[in-house]
């Protein structure tokens, strides 16, 4: 296997499912003694352009981040459309759902990683950039988000 299939090993984020951000954010705000962060929802369909399972997908959430020293903490709500976020909170309930990777040439690391035998879950654009799920949990027992900021 090649080494460094993504060109980075530096965990950026932890996602984490959620049922409600609101009451989740507040508990770990305060188990952390820090402000409670606003949260927004991810970017409107139009924009986003979610792809779930290879197919456009409606699906948005609810996002909260917790910058933590060296790492983000995103805690996720999903919406009722299908998405890795909704499939992972009815499959396994609230809690771990991804780590995610600052990466560059986004398409040729999701191919790279497709050749590993590592599939696309889903993807989407946000402000500023541009995010993919791999299914690593074969070898590495979890998802793995690519980040792909614009420049």
């Amino acid at each position: 296997m090649e080494k460094n299939l993504l060109g980075n090993k530096t965990i950026t984020q932890i996602g984490l499912v959620v049922r409600d951000i609101e009451k989740t954010s507040q508990a770990y705000a305060d188990f952390f003694g820090v402000d409670k962060p606003h949260w927004f929802w991810t970017d409107a369909p139009e924009v986003a352009r979610t792809e779930y399972g290879g197919q456009p997908s409606q699906a948005r959430a609810k996002l909260a981040f917790f910058d933590m020293g060296s790492l983000q903490l995103e805690l996720i709500e999903p919406d009722e459309h299908p998405s890795t976020w909704r499939e992972s909170l009815e499959r396994d309930g609230e809690g771990f759902h991804h780590i995610a990777f600052v990466i560059e040439g986004m398409q040729q690391k999701v191919e790279l990683l497709g050749r590993h035998g590592h599939k696309l879950l889903q993807k989407g654009e946000y402000t500023g950039g541009r995010y993919a799920y791999m299914d690593t949990s074969s070898e590495l027992k979890l998802l793995v988000e690519l980040l792909e900021n614009d420049r």
